[in-house]
């Protein structure tokens, strides 16, 4: 993500001075009557931590500053309709968790390896409060970066470049991973599978950034790496891709067995080959992850290695070298039954530079083109800062319209297709404050697995109680209490309440016989 990062940089600090500019009326939705919405939708943002883009604001700021912008941005999606986000806890080859064998990162304080004081653990809190709000949370790492900037003597003294020298190059400045050293592969999935074990994820998510992003007069110097462990392949080409597909098996099936609700996704450069490259790609001309990064995207989602895949389409609809909707349609022909979560770039409005997306119908058009399309599951925007800055209004457009109602995130049949079974003896009583819920667990589902969650549907007397209409969802909610008070119940109104039960993949239970009540 480096080009964004370089970019995000140039305009992070203006950007809420831009808003002022930018957040018009949605005039597109003006003429628009709502567009229904799936019940399930993928509805994810991510959280970039590098540079301080989204979070925390300063280097510099404290623990309770931190955790009270975080909890601003948490209420702020999910406001906006969002259901997941995908933070950014390993930027390079540091930390912003506290059980970790890496040092801590100096986004989070300063200085990297100094803990924050008074000392806290972000990541576990970030879960916390995502989960009280119905947000999934995917922790996102960069695997290969291990630094950021040129400035090496700045590095904590447990670095890992420190420690193992010999197991990176450094290209463009900055010191990367050499993927080809199978020691390199086995820390990585090392570093993932402690926050897996230690951490209550519900994902674990991967940036684009595998070999670099090439530069003009720079190379890899991976050849004596290639010379000890590539005897098996004709070309280094060969080899360096099937350096990183061993590390998106061995993490596939490690994150799996450690625990096998936790979801592994990847976002990739949006284009996997051209079609001028390879029959097999995409009629598109520009970079591509297979020839440039050595990274075959598409075989990790065809092989089933991956639980979802969200590639970066960052281009306008009709683009010509490389049009969101033609490669939106590739990737969901390339998607194995698997889920497709489409990368989309709210922050190119605020970069001034592309007149399709000065057109405030540009975003609304990308939601409804891949709403279109049932092999598509959702959408993840790039990112948090330019989201809440409300761009031409693209974020009242999702409130008030796309995101209007909530969404359940598509179950993943491939990994648990066993429902729960249905709560039990529902009771409901009008109180002071509004209508009081209880309920009884349900009873064990045929494959153990323990409620995760349930879903509270409310309907108003006359109208059909069915529970695939998001508009009658009024509550999603991650743990396993059996109580709900609605303090939203008008007084004199009769309404009817259904509830059900959630595992941890969203697998849904029956309803439970509607129950009426007048407030």
């Amino acid at each position: 993500m480096i080009r964004r990062y370089t970019s995000f940089i140039i305009f992070f600090f203006t950007l809420f001075g831009l808003t002022a500019v930018y957040a018009q009326p949605d005039n597109q939705d003006a003429a628009d009557t709502y567009v229904p919405a799936p019940k399930r939708e993928f509805r994810g943002v991510w959280i970039a931590t590098v540079v301080n883009i989204d979070w925390p604001s300063s280097q510099r700021s404290a623990p309770e500053t931190q955790r009270k912008e975080l909890l601003n941005i948490l209420n702020e999606h999910r406001q906006t309709g969002i259901n997941a986000v995908m933070l950014q806890v390993r930027p390079a080859a540091d930390a912003l968790y506290a059980k970790s064998f890496e040092p801590w990162s100096k986004y989070l304080t300063g200085q990297q390896g100094r803990a924050p004081y008074p000392e806290y653990d972000p990541l576990e809190f970030a879960i916390d409060e995502a989960h009280k709000r119905g947000i999934e949370l995917h922790a996102w790492f960069n695997p290969y970066r291990a630094t950021f900037d040129r400035n090496f003597s700045a590095l904590a003294t447990d670095h890992i470049t420190r420690l193992k020298p010999e197991w990176f190059f450094t290209y463009g400045g900055i010191k990367l991973f050499n993927p080809g050293i199978p020691e390199v592969r086995e820390y990585i999935v090392k570093v993932i599978l402690n926050v897996v074990d230690n951490y209550d994820v519900d994902g674990i998510h991967l940036d684009d950034y595998f070999y670099p992003y090439p530069i003009a007069g720079q190379r890899i110097d991976d050849e004596a790496a290639y010379e000890k462990c590539g005897s098996d392949f004709d070309n280094i080409k060969d080899w360096r891709r099937a350096n990183v597909d061993s590390l998106i098996k061995m993490l596939s099936d490690s994150i799996h067995a450690h625990k096998p609700y936790v979801k592994f996704g990847i976002s990739p450069f949006g284009i996997w080959a051209n079609k001028n490259q390879n029959p097999e790609g995409s009629e598109t001309n520009g970079g591509s992850s297979y020839y440039e990064q050595f990274a075959d995207s598409r075989r990790w989602i065809t092989e089933g290695w991956l639980d979802y895949i969200n590639p970066q389409l960052y281009w306008q609809l009709g683009n010509r070298a490389a049009a969101f909707d033609k490669l939106l349609d590739w990737w969901s022909n390339n998607a194995n039954n698997h889920h497709l979560y489409i990368g989309q770039g709210p922050y190119r409005i605020l970069e001034r530079k592309t007149a399709a997306f000065r057109n405030p119908a540009e975003l609304p058009n990308q939601v409804k083109y891949l709403r279109n399309n049932a092999r598509v599951q959702g959408s993840v925007y790039f990112s948090s800062n330019s989201l809440l800055a409300n761009p031409l209004g693209f974020t009242d457009s999702l409130r008030a319209n796309y995101y209007k109602y909530p969404a359940l995130p598509p179950p993943m049949l491939w990994r648990d297709s066993v429902p729960p079974n249905v709560p039990r003896n529902l009771t409901i009583k009008p109180s002071v404050n509004g209508i009081t819920l209880h309920w009884l667990e349900p009873l064990q589902a045929r494959d153990h697995e323990p409620v995760y969650g349930y879903v509270i549907y409310r309907f108003e007397e006359g109208e059909k109680t069915d529970i695939n209409d998001p508009k009658h969802i009024l509550h999603i909610q991650y743990n396993n209490s059996t109580f709900y008070q609605d303090d939203t119940a008008e007084k004199g109104k009769t309404y009817l309440y259904v509830i059900t039960a959630i595992d941890r993949l969203k697998n849904e239970s029956d309803r439970t016989p509607a129950i009426a009540v007048s407030n």
